[in-house]
């Protein structure tokens, strides 16, 4: 069922992007970089100094010949109609960054690295505007659609959290570790056993609808409202961790990819679209904000979790190889999933239209 772009690579591929043009881009172990055309033929290739892994590569929203990539703690500029040594290089992190996100007005650019910290780079004056952090290796940060100055990140500390770039410090903070009730937490070691590590966001259009994909299985998706963010569906369709959740640009529409070797696409517009109408149900989730009784708190969230249970995927591709990262592209006029893993090549397989 996948067709296999092959020769790009000879190390594991970690990241993609898709420009607008529909030039991939992928990053690999050991500073390989490659661009592909649509049809999968390697168009460019660059080795990165210091042979360091690729862990992020982003395309500019506004510039499509922009490419940002990050290897090690570096964070390399590229125009890739001239693949050969960086326009620009910026060294902000300390540590080795994970993920890279660039606002869609192009003048930030947020990388968020194992040290925990997020360094904000103003594009334009060429220096580090904020620095944000999380206690432990921040795995995912996104900047929100169409809310230039208002980002959300998640970390292997469990924290999700909402950012406005005038702040140095979260607008909004949720703990997925957060017990269901009393009775589903005993003080013991056990409880940590599949702890929600959060693993990767993504946004959707609309920037008020968010997912994150955790070590538990766990897809949580979530809506902001003002400076704040609700918890509106929770839903498990991994075995294993999930390490990658993208939105696609048809709302609500989500693509998840696992270490248990699936692909999965749901639709979750019914689902946000229902807690949106019910303003009982606004009221109550408003009202399990409150810190004062996590007893009651955990009620409402293992309602919610049932309630949810009947979340279905769409369609289940048994990829078969722990997913690294997923993106989507539209090849010859129709929607396809771009899958890294394990190997050195891209796998793609053909979507169903909403």
């Amino acid at each position: 069922m996948a067709v296999k772009w092959i020769g790009g690579h000879s190390s594991s591929i970690l990241c993609l992007n898709v420009n607008m043009e529909g030039l991939v881009a992928s990053g690999a172990e050991r500073g390989e970089l490659t661009l592909w055309d649509g049809g999968g033929v390697p168009a460019g290739r660059l080795q990165l100094p210091k042979a360091d892994d690729v862990t992020s590569v982003v395309f500019s929203p506004h510039r499509p010949t922009r490419l940002y990539t990050s290897h090690g703690e570096t964070i390399s500029l590229l125009d890739v109609r001239s693949l050969k040594e960086p326009v620009e290089r910026f060294h902000v992190n300390e540590e080795e960054i994970n993920c890279l996100s660039v606002n869609e007005t192009d003048n930030f650019l947020a990388a968020a690295d194992d040290s925990g910290a997020i360094k904000v780079l103003d594009l334009e004056n060429k220096k580090v505007s904020r620095s944000l952090r999380h206690s432990n290796i921040c795995s995912s940060v996104v900047f929100r659609p169409q809310r230039p100055q208002s980002l959300v990140s998640c970390g292997l500390d469990m924290q999700v959290m909402l950012w406005n770039l005038q702040k140095a410090r979260p607008l909004w903070t949720t703990n997925l570790q957060e017990c269901e009730t009393e009775e589903d937490c005993p003080q013991s070691a056990g409880q940590f056993f599949n702890p929600p590590l959060a693993h990767s966001l993504s946004v959707a259009s609309c920037g008020n609808i968010f997912g994150c994909g955790a070590q538990d299985g766990k897809v949580r998706i979530f809506r902001v409202t003002g400076v704040k963010f609700e918890r509106e569906l929770e839903f498990q369709g991994h075995s294993l961790g999930v390490s990658q959740v993208l939105f696609m640009p048809e709302a609500y529409r989500l693509l998840t990819g696992g270490n248990d070797g699936k692909v999965l696409l749901w639709d979750v517009s019914g689902d946000v679209g229902k807690q949106q109408q019910s303003p009982a149900k606004s009221l109550q989730r408003r009202k399990a904000q409150a810190p004062a009784s996590t007893r009651k708190d955990g009620k409402r969230n293992k309602v919610a979790s049932h309630e949810h249970a009947r979340v279905l995927p769409k369609l289940t591709i048994e990829h078969g190889e722990k997913v690294n990262w997923i993106s989507c592209a539209e090849i010859k006029g129709s929607k396809r999933v771009l899958v890294a893993d394990q190997s050195s090549s891209v796998s793609v397989y053909p979507l169903p239209e909403p």
